[in-house]
């Protein structure tokens, strides 16, 4: 397969990927500014979706206030913002658009009628009205295109790149997302029982963003304790979104993709993988789970760029 194919095949599933975990994220962080709290926690929580995102500087270049409408806006419909929802879609549906011979008409309907409508969504207001609506909407339509991808496409290359950059960005965005709640936590900090109120609500609403509710209490049938949470979304291989099973998927579908130029993409992957597979939740905890979740991100953008070199379209300045 042409270098130029596999690229945008691999960031057009990205993109969408990524509409669909800003969307989570932002549903969250909607969730928990319903929580009482203080204006200095609540204002916490919008800074932290922001630096976690690396979009602090750009957002403040745009914007006067740190605000929820301001952040609302500008995290899904600023076509300014390069990973903003509106921008993940339009630049997966135009992906698609170069690739679209490649592609099954299903897929490209979806992934096209998804840019469309969200649009109109956008044009109709209802991102003011029930913001959480369309970020509902951007994780069922996420889930389509994928289920009209696993239905439909041909087990090829191009079957396999576009599932390597699922994974990959899904590994990404579900440590961004529990990285938000421990971006200010000191290591081995112990939480005052109103913490620990805040912890059941807010870790509710975590594994209820990333689809986890009813899997964590199939798992533990125990009340929601957070280290149990990290454990489940970063060392659960049955969890779907846990940063295992992610780093299993973008492993298999490596190997799958295979050549003499891959070897260190696949060895690099392959210990990344290895470390979450032997790890234990204490040690993380110890550590400090922001500390750990930080050097994750980066060994992740590090994975990218092997991928990167090893497939795809040269990087150009």
């Amino acid at each position: 397969m042409l270098s130029r194919t596999a690229d945008h095949l691999f960031w057009m599933a990205r993109y969408m990927e990524r509409a669909e975990n800003t969307a989570r994220m932002l549903d969250v962080t909607r969730k928990a500014l319903l929580l009482p709290q203080s204006d200095e926690r609540a204002l916490h929580s919008l800074r932290a979706v922001l630096s976690i995102s690396e979009l602090a500087e750009a957002f403040a270049a745009r914007y006067d206030a740190v605000a929820a409408d301001n952040v609302l806006h500008f995290m899904t419909a600023d076509p300014n913002n390069p990973s903003s929802i509106y921008s993940s879609l339009r630049a997966a549906r135009e992906n698609a658009r170069a690739v679209r011979g490649t592609l099954t008409t299903e897929s490209w309907e979806t992934i096209n009628d998804t840019w469309l409508d969200f649009n109109r969504q956008l044009e109709a207001g209802v991102l003011e009205v029930v913001p959480d609506s369309v970020f509902e909407w951007v994780k069922m339509r996420s889930h389509l295109s994928r289920g009209v991808t696993l239905g439909t496409a041909l087990k090829d290359e191009a079957f396999y790149f576009t599932q390597l950059g699922t994974f990959l960005e899904r590994a990404d965005n579900t440590a961004r997302i529990l990285d938000v709640r421990f971006a200010d936590a000191a290591p081995g900090a112990r939480p005052s029982a109103a913490a620990q109120l805040d912890d059941f609500y807010y870790w509710t609403s975590i594994l209820s963003s990333v689809s986890g509710l009813e899997i964590y209490r199939q798992v533990y049938r125990d009340v929601l304790i957070p280290e149990r949470v990290a454990e489940l979304l970063i060392l659960n291989p049955s969890m779907p979104r846990s940063l295992l099973a992610s780093l299993d998927r973008v492993c298999e579908n490596l190997a799958m993709l295979r050549t003499e130029n891959s070897r260190e993409c696949e060895r690099y992957a392959g210990k990344l993988r290895a470390e979450l597979l032997y790890a234990e939740i204490r040690p993380i905890l110890a550590r400090g789970l922001h500390a750990y979740l930080t050097e994750f991100l980066g060994r992740i953008a590090t994975l990218g760029n092997k991928i990167g070199a090893a497939f795809l379209l040269p990087v150009t300045s």
